[in-house]
């Protein structure tokens, strides 16, 4: 319930009070809260609860009242200022009014009460050199600040309590709440939002560990590390603010350089813990150490902030860059020799790009989107018209080079100069990304921001993945990927590599991918050229323009310490093994990736993975053997041989025992096979002699593999072995050897249904039995892929006959625990006479078997024992959306139990059970009468 008053003041302010009551509950008496608020120009600048409840935001009471004054304004009483009412009273009223209000609140007012009245009567009190007296009931005066209320010590507390929680209990993601409640706030325009991120970094500056990570040299985490990230990126839009005021910015520029003067505070490209002498940057048994880390400049979280601090919005040209939409009546022809537009009119913003960017995140952060926007597009057609002339000015460069004589010819490539008629901004944005993620850059150094390249990059291709590309974004992919092949330094998949480069691995996969349904060749272009990873390179050549992939060295001698390096060479050999499975089937582009692979990639467990990956290509299950994919993955495989033979790898002895299961999956299924064919016959000119010879020669290189490697090659063998009885026979045998060790059920499942398929039932039930021992289904594994495995196994033995079923059957029973199979075989079982279709034709007497004697009553009282265990562990954890699947669930055990002669004996029993056991599951129970009684 709420009671509440509304005084109403000037057009500027007025104050709502109220009582708000919370309900009693079982374990709580009534609560009654006293609430007052102070609005002024739409917002809450004060509040107070008796509540005492501590927090950021405001108290439930608060909201509650406000919206009971917002939903329902008549029931408020609305009332005159105070000032209004005490003006309309006599001496005598206001006597009272005033003893009576000091009674009611004496202990609390009683002192202040007195003071004011000897200050009244005083006649030089400061009191009486002011005209007229406050009214909070009135509102502030319209010259007076406004701002939203804001508890600036509960904003310390909270911040400072997640901050010791070091990570733990979501409190990393309670601070990014806070932080985009800073952002919620810029966009307002709320002054309050500067004050609370004020709060926030003078807690953040004095955490404890921030001292004790200094004095040890130790790493800050990851996690932590990004939250001062984005303490200094709103830093930057607090002082880009574009219609800031002058002492507003003084006062901000004042207080980052305090903090920025602060020896613990992070450092821009990392923390202090990678700063270490000769550890970013070492070179190689130098007296000097490096010769950068004097030279340069310490640069926090705060330097680019109060850098920003310099910048203004005054420029003309950036004004009507935000503020017009079109441009024809502005006379820019004047302006074409300083570049400030392009030949079409459109405008163009030459400015360090991230501090560009960083202007565009300022508008949007403060509330002026249609702004962001123009400045935007602005910088995009900068970026673009930059790319067309980095590329004529190579071309040009190129030509005039000595032996430069390469004739290539070079696509003509389209100049975009403007935001193209039907041109889309999401069409423009991904044009955006994909020009700076082509980007040639420099790694740079330091653990932490070379993870954040890599975070980024990662970032903004998630973002990419989202958008569909159409028959649009299909053309930019192939403008882009054509710019970024044949352009110069500046792209990262150019003809100049500098060995320090940030790698082009992931965004050449996602280049990929999208391209190859579109243009395969250029997909295979963009991802060969990206397989590049200089810095592992012995040597880099000097700067011959002449030659086609030559890699230049920024710093002579500079040996850069790549931390990430073991993250971006699986970034290599993940863009290999995609390039690997794009191209089965294409022998010539199969060859082009191994060569690169065997170029590129230099860690031996990084190629044997790819040979892995290669050879799973190759014998897939759904196809016949790919030969050339077989032989890139014998070749990568015998790579890692040659490159392990001088060095020590732990994995040396599982890359052999690979290597041969490889050579003999080849041998069998691609070399003996081929050597079998017709083709090969009829291509050799083969009389019957040479033929058998031939074939002996197959058949004791597929038996050699099957023995050595039963679980890939047996069924090669078998099949190769077919027209051979001896040989056939020995192949079965080492199948039966192999079936108590070293094969899986999925394996001999395999081989017995290929025998069944074959004509020899037996030995096809022989080993089904064989399979059936390895295998085991829980009761909630209804969907297995073995089950079809199973269910075939059972329907073979029911066909040999009642032995074989009775044989068969406890197999069953020890290996199966789902219930709704069980109960699928025990129903096949009861349709047919076993042995029907019985071996050399014999007919039995055609009865079909009894349930109340073995082998069919083992398998039913199993059936019935898995639905009542299968019942109690899904009563454990069920939930009422899954109550009426349940209740069908126990339809189908009961037509189980009925099966047997005492069976609705033991299914009222078995109800009854569960009605006692699971009592308090009231809603459930009550369905389980309604259908079982």
């Amino acid at each position: 319930m709420i009671d509440g008053e509304y005084f109403l003041g000037s057009s500027s302010g007025f104050h709502l009070s109220g009582t708000v009551r919370e309900p009693a509950t079982a374990s709580e008496p009534e609560l009654v809260c006293n609430v007052s608020v102070s609005f002024d120009r739409c917002k809450i600048t004060a509040v107070t609860c008796s509540c005492g409840n501590k927090d950021i935001f405001y108290c439930a009471h608060v909201v509650a009242l406000s919206l009971y004054r917002v939903r329902k304004p008549e029931q408020v009483k609305l009332r005159l200022p105070i000032s209004e009412t005490l003006f309309q009273m006599n001496r005598d009223q206001l006597q009272k009014f005033v003893q009576y209000l000091i009674t009611v609140h004496h202990t609390e007012v009683l002192p202040t009460a007195q003071k004011l009245a000897d200050e009244i009567l005083s006649q030089n009190s400061e009191i009486n050199q002011v005209h007229g007296a406050p009214d909070p009931t009135a509102g502030a005066s319209v010259d007076d600040d406004n701002c939203w209320h804001l508890d600036e010590e509960q904003v310390q507390e909270q911040v400072k309590l997640f901050l010791s929680q070091g990570g733990y209990h979501g409190s990393g993601k309670q601070l990014n709440l806070l932080f985009s409640k800073v952002r919620e706030m810029l966009k307002m325009r709320d002054s309050n939002g500067a004050r609370m991120l004020t709060l926030i970094t003078e807690q953040f500056m004095g955490d404890p560990r921030l001292a004790l990570w200094r004095q040890q040299g130790t790493t800050m985490t990851d996690k932590y590390r990004q939250l001062w990230d984005e303490l200094g990126a709103l830093w930057m839009c607090i002082v880009l603010n574009p219609h800031y005021k002058p002492e507003q910015k003084g006062f901000w520029l004042r207080q980052l350089r305090r903090w920025n003067g602060v020896d613990v505070c992070p450092l821009e490209d990392g923390n202090h813990g990678s700063e270490l002498t000769n550890l970013t940057n070492a070179l190689p048994q130098g007296l000097h150490g490096n010769p950068d880390s004097l030279a340069r400049p310490h640069r926090t979280v705060f330097t680019r902030a109060i850098e920003a601090c310099d910048l203004h919005w005054q420029d003309p040209h950036l004004q009507h860059i935000i503020t017009e939409d079109h441009y024809a009546n502005y006379c820019y022809h004047d302006n074409l020799s300083s570049s400030l537009f392009d030949a079409r009119g459109w405008p163009l913003w030459h400015e360090h790009v991230p501090t560009a960017c960083a202007r565009v995140d300022a508008l949007r952060s403060h509330g002026y989107p249609k702004e962001a926007l123009r400045l935007a597009i602005g910088i995009v057609n900068t970026l673009r018209r930059q790319q067309q002339k980095q590329m004529e000015f190579f071309r040009t460069h190129k030509k005039g080079s000595p032996g430069s004589g390469r004739r290539t010819q070079h696509p003509v490539l389209p100049v975009e100069r403007f935001l193209e008629e039907g041109e889309s901004f999401v069409s423009l944005a991904v044009e955006t990304a994909l020009i700076g993620l082509g980007q040639q850059r420099v790694m740079p150094d330091g653990l932490y921001a070379q993870e954040k390249v890599c975070r980024n990059e990662e970032q903004l291709l998630a973002k990419l993945q989202e958008v569909n590309v159409g028959d649009a974004l299909v053309k930019i992919f192939r403008k882009q990927a054509a710019f970024l092949l044949e352009a110069g330094p500046y792209s990262g998949l150019g003809e100049l590599l500098y060995r320090e480069s940030v790698p082009m691995h992931t965004f050449a996969k996602y280049l990929f991918t999208s391209l190859l349904p579109h243009d395969a060749e250029l997909a295979y272009k963009i991802a060969l050229r990206a397989m590049r990873l200089p810095v592992l390179e012995s040597t880099s050549s000097s700067g011959d323009l002449s030659r086609p992939h030559h890699i230049v060295s920024v710093v002579p001698n500079r040996l850069p310490r790549w931390f990430t390096l073991s993250h971006i060479e699986t970034q290599q050999c993940e863009l290999a093994s995609t390039m690997l499975t794009a191209a089965k089937g294409d022998a010539r582009k199969l060859e082009t990736v191994l060569e690169s692979i065997q170029k590129n990639i230099h860690s031996s467990s990084h190629i044997f993975k790819l040979a892995q990956d290669a050879f799973k290509i190759a014998t897939l299950m759904d196809s016949l053997p790919d030969i050339t994919l077989l032989k890139v993955s014998l070749e990568l495989g015998l790579q890692v041989m040659r490159m392990t033979l001088s060095t020590l790898n732990w994995r040396r002895r599982e890359m052999v025992r690979w290597l041969v299961t490889c050579a003999t999956e080849a041998a069998t299924s691609v070399v003996a096979s081929t050597v079998m064919s017709n083709s090969t016959i009829v291509r050799l000119h083969l009389d019957c002699h040479q033929q058998e010879n031939l074939a002996n020669s197959a058949r004791t290189l597929a038996l050699q593999c099957a023995m050595k490697d039963p679980q890939n090659c047996a069924l090669s063998a078998l099949t190769l072995c077919e027209k051979d009885h001896i040989a056939f026979e020995t192949a079965y045998q080492i199948v039966l050897d192999a079936a108590a060790t070293g094969m899986n059920y999925t394996q001999l499942f395999t081989i017995a249904r290929y025998m069944e398929h074959r004509g020899y039932p037996m030995r096809a039930y022989k080993l089904a039995t064989l399979a059936m021992t390895h295998l085991n289904l829980s009761y909630n594994q209804d969907t297995h892929p073995a089950i079809n495995d199973v269910l075939w196994a059972c329907a073979l033995s029911h066909s040999l006959g009642k032995n074989e079923l009775a044989s068969v059957i406890p197999l069953v029973v020890k290996s199966v625990k789902c219930a709704t199979v069980l109960s699928d075989i025990l129903r096949r079982c009861t349709l047919t006479t076993p042995g029907m279709v019985a071996l050399h034709s014999r007919r039995n007497s055609g009865k079909l078997m009894p349930l109340d004697k073995a082998p069919l009553r083992q398998l039913l009282d199993a059936t019935i024992g898995a639905y009542i265990n299968t019942t109690h562990s899904r009563l454990t954890h069920i939930s009422p959306r899954h109550y009426s699947e349940f209740i069908e669930f126990l339809s189908k055990a009961r037509e189980t139990f009925l099966m047997a002669h005492d069976g609705h004996i033991q299914f009222t029993q078995f109800i009854d059970n569960l009605k006692q056991i699971y009592k308090g599951k009231k809603k459930l129970m009550m369905l389980v009468r309604e259908r079982f009684g």
